[in-house]
């Protein structure tokens, strides 16, 4: 807050931080109306999809809301960071985040009075899976009317046979990669209580499949090379995205449900590449390969939406711990890329190239900023140095008082 301010004519750091972290705005109305407005923008179109994925920020200590040692994605390893999970409105080569939830560890959910310490509302401190945080933004984008065709995950939730049925249920169409191990079926399992052996004993009560499953690679390495089509998917700055696709209608039964799922299986190979992607789809059996392959293709969009939320609009640039001030962080972002998506589709013909990094550069030349004169520079100077010793001053304070205690509880002994 106190470098914007630097920049930022008549504004001051205290005003921007408590406009932050304990001004009552509701973020909530923020981020209904950035849904609604990007829906305006990108939604109803016949390739507008809604993209579930999860970002994490890299936090040190322990006092920021939600914090604690888990996989962080910015940084490939378990680290200490924050977790989020966003919804990602998305048309061809437009996206912008419309939701997100902050995932809370079950360390924190155990832990009432750390929970309360941080802000967090009462009726918020329970736990949720990511799974469970992604099916409640995927209801509350139906509940607002946000026009998208299908959803789109990554492996880390398609893994999850629950998350992918409710969906289902919900006659939300869906396209989520899984991992290589995944079985299928290649022949309908028709799950049914197999019959007693003989007279005594308890009679089988539990489903069992008519069929053997298969892991997903498996079956794959089994396809002869004329099984595989040569697709172009999509236009890149470095030419045609073309792949091989492999497709198969498969059958899934989670060794619960009377009836096995007749999905749609779609393997994708990039051309004079190793990596192999496996996806299941529950859209319509008569998608045509290309449509699939594409509708898969589109995920790709939403790690394209966080570089940009966090290269151009500072997602992941706070110093913000509690529960309200980290939701108001996220609803501004949300705001920011909004506006990034409208100055791109307003442009899109006589700017086509429009990139949000070029967006912040116009900005950084057209918006007013402080008159940097001598003067100017002395003030600030003098602001810092303030600050900096009224810190040094409380650290020092802070230590005479651990003494004087340590000095008491030795005493007493």
């Amino acid at each position: 807050m106190e470098r914007m301010a630097e920049v930022v004519p008549d504004s001051d750091d205290q005003s921007l931080q408590h406009f932050l972290t304990n001004s009552t705005w509701d973020e909530c109305a923020v981020i209904d109306q950035v849904s609604h407005d990007a829906d305006r923008l990108i939604g109803g179109q016949s390739n507008t999809c809604l993209l579930i994925d999860e970002t994490s920020f890299p936090k040190k200590g322990t006092k920021s809301v939600g914090v604690a040692r888990q996989w962080c994605g910015e940084l490939g390893k378990v680290d200490n960071c924050q977790a989020g999970v966003f919804a990602i409105l998305s048309c061809k080569a437009r996206s912008v985040p419309i939701d997100c939830r902050l995932f809370l560890p079950k360390s924190w959910v155990k832990n009432k009075q750390r929970c309360i310490a941080a802000g967090i509302p009462e009726q918020d401190i329970e736990f949720n899976r990511k799974h469970d945080l992604a099916f409640q933004m995927v209801l509350s984008a139906r509940d607002r009317g946000i026009g998208y065709n299908w959803v789109g995950c990554d492996s880390f939730y398609g893994e999850d046979p629950s998350f992918l049925r409710a969906l289902d249920q919900m006659q939300e169409v869906f396209m989520a990669d899984v991992h290589k191990d995944q079985l299928i079926y290649l022949q309908d399992p028709d799950p049914t209580v197999p019959p007693g052996h003989s007279k005594r004993g308890r009679k089988p009560t539990r489903l069992k499949a008519k069929t053997e499953p298969i892991r997903a690679d498996r079956w794959a390495k089994q396809q002869p090379a004329k099984a595989w089509k040569r697709l172009s998917i999509r236009d890149t700055t470095k030419g045609k995205l073309r792949v091989d696709v492999l497709h198969r209608r498969v059958w899934l039964w989670d060794g619960k449900e009377n009836q096995a799922k007749h999905w749609h299986l779609i393997v994708r190979r990039e051309v004079n590449g190793s990596k192999i992607k496996y996806s299941l789809s529950n859209a319509p059996a008569n998608t045509s390969l290309k449509r699939l392959a594409y509708m898969q293709a589109q995920r790709y969009w939403v790690e394209r939406s966080f570089q940009d939320s966090k290269n151009s609009c500072g997602m992941g640039d706070y110093q913000a711990r509690s529960w309200r001030s980290w939701h108001h962080h996220m609803a501004l972002v949300m705001m920011a890329m909004l506006f990034m998506l409208e100055q791109r589709v307003e442009q899109k013909d006589s700017h086509p190239l429009l990139s949000c990094s070029d967006v912040i550069s116009l900005l950084c030349h057209f918006l007013p900023q402080r008159t940097f004169n001598e003067e100017e520079v002395f003030r600030q100077l003098e602001v810092r140095h303030r600050k900096r010793k009224a810190s040094i001053k409380s650290a020092y304070r802070r230590q005479q008082r651990e003494i004087r205690k340590n000095r008491q509880t030795n005493v007493t002994k």
